[in-house]
């Protein structure tokens, strides 16, 4: 009720054995008292409602209180939000997802934490933090050894309110906390951006909570760190850098241990067909087409990315999961040229496939792990290239084997739509971050100028 329906009566005495003293007032002709052992505690609470009044506060008819006087629950703490919004996300994630939240996460939760006695070690934080908190299950759904526990509930004492990030200084600070390591160093430009975007994804969620009536974050003015998303040139190898550095992998680790020749397939893969490296390490033998003579064809389904065991739902190293941005059962066919097509008829003739049909394993015969493949592939950049080179941003990357396929295909005038098409991307997407890798555009458009131009001569 609007405060001209309140009236606010005097402090009355009460004639008890134990003095104690009323203040009554009237809501909208319900009656309201309130009792206190002295008098100035009762003054003091009839000064509040009074003040209420001339604020023009609203009054509630049932309880009689005004809106400055209702007791407001606590605010959740970010920690215990943070817990909430982990557990809403973890089923629907994929595992690299998985570890990106929780990388956010932490960041921000040590960012709001107050200067509480006992602060653990930074070390210990993102331990306790990074390996058990935001992990399913939950801290409180396992037994946590003594130091981790007393962690944890350390930080959970210490964690600031959730409401506080409505103050855009706190959300500014946040913000900037995440352009940092914890060791105080410079994160990358990607990295900071990850992180923002779990923690916009975090607020979106606490407004569906109603712990926000909008995002908090996304109205703070912030300037948020440039990403460089076209490829670097100078990773582009050439066809024939290409094979010298394929040739290099069969040497790696010796003819007799295979270390490196189980490999040269797989990293053909990467250049011949632009796989991604998770593509090609889940390719089987039914998924492929390999004729004779001639093109034949790869049918992509399925990628087993490289990540840890917590993140998984099966405990493996490595996901099995569909394409890239695809729905599940989707398949991308890859029409492979020749050279490709006889570099995997002579790896199935040499070494065969593992029980499950895959073409590429480990030396013994498990799914093969990003660090096996890097280490075998910097190995082969010491053989094949000179140490100038070794030392450039030349093919550092496994990776970058798709990117210079890709660029060779566009420089050679392969469709852009086709070449999207076979690397699973979209045109937007491909010409912009190929842009710089394009050569001989500028000449084209120059000659094409010239041309018009003599026309009028």
């Amino acid at each position: 009720m609007k405060s001209l329906d309140v009236k606010v009566w005097g402090v009355r005495k009460r004639n008890t054995k134990k003095p104690s003293y009323d203040v009554r007032w009237i809501v909208s002709g319900n009656v309201f008292s309130e009792q206190f052992r002295t008098k100035g505690l009762a003054d003091n609470y009839r000064s509040k409602l009074l003040r209420a009044m001339r604020d023009g506060e609203e009054f509630d008819a049932a309880t009689g209180m005004p809106d400055s006087m209702v007791e407001k629950a606590p605010s959740m703490t970010w920690y215990a939000f943070a817990l909430k919004y982990l557990a809403m996300k973890w089923p629907h994630a994929a595992p690299n997802t998985r570890d990106g939240i929780n990388e956010s996460l932490t960041a921000v939760t040590v960012a709001l934490l107050d200067d509480r006695p006992g602060r653990p070690a930074d070390d210990l934080l993102r331990k306790a933090l990074r390996n058990w908190a935001f992990v399913l299950p939950g801290p409180d759904d396992r037994e946590l050894p003594t130091e981790i526990a007393n962690t944890l509930h350390w930080v959970a004492k210490a964690s600031r309110p959730l409401s506080d990030l409505a103050d855009a200084v706190v959300g500014r600070a946040v913000l900037d906390s995440l352009k940092l390591k914890l060791d105080g160093t410079a994160a990358a430009a990607e990295t900071v951006r990850r992180k923002r975007r779990t923690l916009v994804n975090a607020m979106h969620y606490a407004v569906d909570l109603g712990e926000f009536k909008e995002n908090p974050i996304t109205a703070v003015r912030w300037k948020k760190p440039k990403v460089v998303k076209e490829v670097d040139p100078r990773v582009v190898a050439n066809p024939e850098q290409a094979r010298a550095l394929l040739t290099a992998v069969s040497y790696v680790g010796g003819y007799g241990r295979a270390r490196g020749r189980r490999l040269v397939g797989l990293f053909a893969c990467m250049y011949y067909g632009a796989l991604r490296s998770a593509e090609a390490v889940g390719l089987k033998e039914a998924d492929l087409k390999l004729p004779e003579t001639g093109w034949g064809t790869a049918l992509l389904n399925r990628t087993r990315p490289s990540v840890g065991k917590r993140w998984t739902d099966s405990g493996e190293t490595h996901d099995d999961r569909g394409l890239k941005n695809r729905p599940v059962e989707e398949v991308r066919p890859v029409p492979i040229p020749p050279q490709l097509v006889a570099i995997l008829r002579d790896h199935l003739d040499t070494f065969g496939t593992a029980t499950d049909g895959r073409l590429f394993t480990n030396e013994r015969g498990g799914v093969v792990g990003s660090s096996t493949y890097y280490r075998v592939w910097q190995e082969a950049r010491a053989l094949a290239l000179p140490p100038a080179v070794v030392a450039s941003p030349l093919a550092a990357r496994p990776y970058d084997l798709r990117h210079s396929a890709l660029s060779t295909w566009l420089n050679s005038g392969v469709d852009p739509t086709e070449v999207a098409e076979r690397a699973g991307n979209s045109v937007e997407v491909l010409l912009s971050r190929y842009a710089k890798c394009i050569d001989g555009r500028q000449e084209i458009a120059n000659r094409k100028i010239e041309e018009l131009l003599r026309e009028y001569e």
